[in-house]
């Protein structure tokens, strides 16, 4: 036989060999049951459990998917019926046969349908090396009853484990179902405009440069390019917001929209499997791999915690003997067996993690995608908030305001280099300086064009050197300049050409309509703001005062941003930054939890952040913030309970007032009731 290796994780977490795994493999296992039943049909706009396909290939579609949840549950049903049956002829009908080897066969036939899974769970898990596991705990105490004639006590102790194990793994596939429904919710079929005529195909087949067709009300099943002048969509499904975004030819449009105008056409630009829907929910599902410190530490508990009961379960068994006049094995038998249900951690190993299965869910509904328990929980712990200027308080788009020029320059042709220039650029003063001087730049080849960070942008255009961006760059280069009068709350964007000082222009952004309201939040739960930005100081102190933020920094450099993040995490502990997830990377990743502001665009912001805000709304990062501060809530909620009523029943159980019915409370009981409340994060609003 090949000897098992234990799996373990990067902290050294052995994730094999356990409930949890178990419940995890049947719960995916229910899952991927499902998806295979219902894959080729767009199942997504029906809400209902039970539904029924439009097709016919062969098989019976009028059908639901509770054959999964059936197959938990039926071997508990036929336990119980025997169980009760059994009570019922100890207690109400007497039957004078039912005794001896008839009433132990029939016991026997009552506990093999739920017992014989956890007996074979435990010696699978002997052999593997683990030897105290919840499976070992279970059977040692329920064949152990079975010995000493506690027969009824000994079914009804596996039978409620079994549903308690079955309700468990409901809980839990319900967990990444709702993670899932969230967010893919695309289409299985789109139809495919072929010349003259349209084809119904899956999703999964179509090529890259195919033309969609997307009736109103349709829901868009790949990305791709508007063809159509414009369209109006619901992009829900991927920021948490209803509110319509309008596109115009040439937009991006994302798996998951919803077009809400007339008849749009759409080439796609990524096959389905690479879509930014498909990456995300890729992400949001790895989510469940970083466990949390909370979950490590339980896990740790756990495997230290197991062997412990046991051997205090001995104890109580043998220790007695020594002084306690007139001993009776059976007696403290019994009381060891009450102290092991008692003892078995199922409440914690499971209720933990589907605790934060429902933070992840409950943030993906509002648009956040957190990217594991371990920063929901440096969430709940943060003290300060660091927010970049551009694209996260602000809207990010600029305007042109005016235009200044030294005397001999020609005001056309300065604006087509530096258009050409900045065409090389993804920043926003970018796009503001395209749309200020239209396309007079097609004409001009950039050679040699370089993003200097912090600084602008130096290149090579139709034969000149051409600079643009602040003066530090003027100043890098040696250009000699005489500075604008600095007071005015606007962006000064300098020019030089060919080592001359050619002028400037001023440019203009937006507040965003909820940074007042984000800065107020994070204030009302005792979190403070500092805003850092490479814009000038001037311009950073009109915004700050504003939003109501007293702690600003402008005119860094990244680096500068670097080092006050430094300072401010050893002022603050716990700092979370909150940026565009680009051009602020090297900060994102120093902050304890990274925060990356309008996801849906930027590929790097779901690379290098730890929670993506998929829109570019501020108030999500106080909403993130509570939704982390919740899932910790609920989850130290069920360790107190778990703990709390588990020592008060071992206490009781020890001392021989608690029988197996209480036992079962302590262990199922609680482990229900821990799940219950789990599940609430799912349902609450935020």
């Amino acid at each position: 036989m090949k000897q098992h290796k234990h799996i373990y994780d990067d902290e050294g977490n052995q994730l094999c060999c356990t409930l949890e795994e178990k419940i995890e493999k049947t719960s995916d296992a229910m899952i991927r049951q499902e998806d295979d039943c219902c894959s080729g049909h767009d199942h997504h706009s029906n809400t209902k459990a039970a539904h029924q396909h439009d097709d016919d290939h062969g098989h019976d579609h009028d059908h639901d998917h509770s054959g999964g949840m059936n197959s938990l549950f039926n071997t508990s049903f036929m336990s119980l019926g025997l169980l009760l049956a059994g009570l019922a002829m100890d207690h109400l009908f007497i039957v004078r046969w039912f005794e001896g080897y008839i009433r132990i066969g029939f016991y026997l036939l009552a506990y093999i349908p739920v017992g014989w899974p956890v007996l074979k769970d435990a010696w699978k898990s002997i052999l593997k090396g683990q030897v105290f596991s919840e499976f070992f705990l279970m059977a040692l105490a329920t064949v152990g009853a079975f010995a000493i004639g506690e027969y009824p006590e000994s079914v009804a102790v596996m039978l409620f484990y079994t549903i308690g194990e079955a309700f468990q793994t409901l809980a839990v596939k319900r967990a990444k179902l709702n993670i899932k429904t969230l967010l893919d919710q695309r289409p299985d079929e789109v139809t495919v405009i072929d010349g003259e005529r349209t084809n119904t195909m899956m999703a999964r087949k179509v090529a890259v440069g195919s033309v969609l067709r997307l009736s109103p009300g349709e829901k868009a099943a790949l990305d791709g390019i508007l063809l159509t002048e414009n369209a109006s969509f619901d992009t829900a499904a991927l920021t948490g917001e209803s509110v319509p975004a309008d596109k115009k030819k040439g937009d991006k449009v994302y798996a998951g929209m919803i077009n809400l105008s007339s008849v749009a056409h759409m080439e796609v630009s990524t096959v389905y499997e690479d879509s930014k829907l498909s990456n995300i929910l890729q992400m949001v599902q790895d989510a469940a791999t970083r466990k949390a410190p909370t979950e490590l530490f339980i896990r740790k508990f756990a495997k230290i915690y197991t062997p412990i009961v046991v051997f205090l379960a001995i104890g109580i068994c043998f220790l007695p003997a020594l002084v306690v006049e007139g001993y009776l094995f059976r007696e403290w038998l019994y009381r060891a067996l009450v102290f092991l249900v008692i003892s078995c951690p199922c409440a914690l190993v499971i209720s933990i993690p589907l605790g934060y299965f429902g933070g992840i869910g409950a943030a993906g509904r509002n648009g956040i995608l957190v990217k594991g328990g371990n920063y929901l929980d440096i969430l709940a712990s943060v003290r300060h908030v660091i927010v970049d200027k551009t694209g996260t308080m602000t809207e990010g788009s600029f305007k042109v305001q005016e235009v200044f020029l030294q005397d001999g320059f020609d005001k056309r042709e300065v604006l087509a280099l530096v258009n050409a220039l900045q065409s090389q650029s993804t920043h926003p003063v970018a796009t503001a300086i395209s749309r200020y001087t239209g396309n007079d730049s097609v004409k001009y080849k950039v050679e040699q064009g370089e993003e200097i960070a912090g600084h602008g942008m130096k290149g090579n255009v139709a034969g000149r050197e051409v600079l643009v961006g602040n003066f530090k760059l003027l100043s890098k280069y040696g250009v000699p300049y005489t500075a604008p009068k600095d007071d005015s709350p606007y962006t000064i964007i300098a020019i030089a050409i060919d080592g001359k000082y050619a002028g400037h222009l001023t440019i203009s952004d937006t507040l965003k309509k909820e940074s007042v309201e984000t800065v107020k939040a994070l204030n009302t739960m005792s979190i403070g703001v500092t805003m850092l930005s490479g814009d000038k100081t001037l311009v950073v102190r009109d915004v700050a005062s504003k939003t109501g933020i007293t702690d600003f920094y402008g005119d860094l450099l990244p680096q500068d941003k670097v080092d006050k993040t430094g300072i401010l995490k050893e002022k603050h502990q716990v700092v979370a930054f909150a940026g565009d997830g680009v051009n602020d990377a090297p900060v994102l990743a120093l902050s304890d939890v990274g925060i990356a502001m309008g996801g849906l665009g930027s590929d790097m912001a779901i690379e290098s952040a730890d929670v993506v805000i998929q829109d570019d709304n501020p108030l999500k990062i106080a909403k993130a913030i509570q939704i982390g501060k919740q899932t910790k809530r609920i989850v130290w909620q069920n360790i107190s309970l778990a703990f709390i009523v588990k020592a008060v029943v071992l206490i009781i159980g020890a001392g021989g007032l608690a029988t197996m019915w209480e036992a079962v409370f302590a262990d199922v009981g609680v482990a229900l009731l821990a799940i219950l409340n789990a599940v609430r994060i799912q349902h609450m609003k935020f």
